[in-house]
């Protein structure tokens, strides 16, 4: 979700005493929505609502001051609090790490007026919905075998370069990089294969999917499943079968509930 830029510096004319500090946004949620007693945000200060009227409200608190954004412990309260909202069953618009505005009536005015009805839209959207991630990583020696026993040119090739004398390592570079290449090559139609199929596994217990970029070339998948919070279970189940089918050669690890932050907007 994009969210509102960091404060600027006061209008002219402005008087901050009679302002609220800084506000730092989380995200957005019902109005009224209880807010659990044992969390709190940035620098440990209260989380509150505030509310417009409308159908929406923004979940808040005083941003640090004398100091700039970015330290492990922000990224980590961020997160606590969208996970206590969603932990306690409570509908939740997320927002990107570094969301600030001016204080209390800019949120209420320039964030929530102005923009009530999409995000009341997409609060009925995933209302009733959480987000659970899938990622699946292979066990590499098994595979390895796996590509060698399949490939007789990888296993000639890696056999061949086993035997090669460590004064002569030089003299077969681009075996060895052509060794790297097959299998490689072989991994990356491995992956589809099998990211196919714990995709089609795991798929039919969610409302939708989203696959992210493998980022090591040992991740079979990665993905971010919708799911109804009345159909958790039946998903959970349709995993686990999933990872004791594939136990051997792939590892499975499930995450969350998480925010929806992979099924609500960019803009």
């Amino acid at each position: 979700m994009t969210t509102p830029q960091p404060p600027g510096g006061a209008a002219p004319g402005d008087d901050r005493d009679d302002r609220t500090p800084p506000q730092y946004v989380y995200g957005v949620t019902r109005p009224g929505a209880p807010l659990p007693a044992d969390v709190h945000g940035l620098d440990d200060k209260p989380v509150t609502l505030v509310e417009d009227g409308g159908a929406c409200a923004a979940i808040v608190s005083d941003l640090p001051q004398g100091r700039a954004l970015g330290e492990r412990a922000d990224l980590v309260a961020h997160q606590r609090v969208l996970n206590a909202l969603v932990d306690a069953g409570t509908v939740v618009l997320p927002f990107r790490f570094g969301a600030a505005m001016a204080d209390r009536a800019a949120v209420e005015k320039e964030l929530l007026a102005g923009n009530a009805d999409r995000f009341g839209h997409i609060l009925d959207q995933v209302d009733g919905l959480i987000e659970l991630r899938l990622k699946a990583t292979y066990v590499q020696e098994a595979v390895l075998h796996e590509i060698m026993s399949a490939d007789p040119e990888i296993a000639e090739l890696s056999q061949r370069l086993r035997e090669v004398p460590p004064d002569a390592a030089d003299a077969v570079y681009y075996d060895r990089v052509r060794l790297g290449e097959l299998i490689a090559q072989s991994m990356e139609r491995l992956r589809d294969a099998d990211g196919r199929v714990l995709l089609d596994g795991a798929a039919p217990a969610a409302e939708s999917a989203v696959i992210k970029t493998p980022a090591r070339e040992e991740d079979v998948l990665d993905a971010s499943f919708l799911v109804r919070a009345d159909r958790r279970a039946e998903f959970e189940r349709a995993v686990d079968k999933l990872a004791r089918d594939h136990a051997e050669r792939v590892k499975i690890r499930l995450i969350g509930p998480l925010p929806p932050y992979d099924f609500v907007p960019e803009e």
